[in-house]
């Protein structure tokens, strides 16, 4: 094998656990050389053992001009809840997973942590955990893998300054859309997501 046949094989995705269960950091292993760099953005084999099960339905990709700007937390109620794979490509933003399983040890947890270009960390979040990130610097761009296609009828959301969630954003919050803006807060009887 030449060195540069070697320097251009894709590294593996290892992946941590967090503490709440099933939401999984992913780190992608770049491969650089004098022409730039190649990496894994995905591979469902590697994968499985972290949490991924099904098929590849949806992949989408967000940027967002502005520091500060927080979207979501968004989900899907079953049967459309996904898995997802969230990646920062650009940028860096403050990616969050907010617990919402009925039963679930960590019911109304939250999990933060930071996706970069640079960290080349991606954040594998499970069904019935909602999802939001903030911009940490202008011109962010998340690219988002999905086992199952968006659902209009499914999809809901917890506003991110919600007091039970309670979220620490790190910056002063920004940039809603009006439909994030507008989310009611949790009810005090919410006692979790059905599977």
């Amino acid at each position: 094998m030449t060195p540069d046949a070697i320097l251009a094989l894709p590294g593996r995705l290892p992946s941590a656990a967090t503490p709440i269960a099933g939401l999984r950091i992913v780190t992608r292993q770049p491969r650089l050389d004098p022409r730039g760099l190649f990496e894994r953005l995905f591979c469902a084999d590697e994968l499985r053992e972290a949490g991924w099960t099904r098929p590849v339905a949806q992949v989408n990709r967000s940027r967002t001009a502005q520091a500060g700007t927080v979207r979501g937390l968004h989900f899907q109620h079953a049967p459309h809840a996904e898995t997802k794979l969230v990646s920062c490509l650009r940028g860096e933003v403050w990616d969050v997973a907010l617990d919402l399983r009925c039963g679930s040890p960590t019911f109304l947890q939250w999990f933060g942590t930071v996706l970069s270009q640079d960290n080349a960390r991606a954040l594998l979040i499970p069904p019935g955990c909602a999802h939001g990130f903030q911009t940490l610097s202008c011109d962010a761009e998340l690219l988002y893998v999905h086992d199952v296609a968006y659902a209009p009828a499914a999809e809901d959301g917890v506003h991110p300054l919600d007091p039970r969630a309670g979220v620490r954003w790190p910056l002063p919050v920004a940039g809603l859309s009006e439909r994030d803006a507008t989310r009611a807060h949790l009810r005090p009887d919410f006692d979790g997501l059905m599977p």
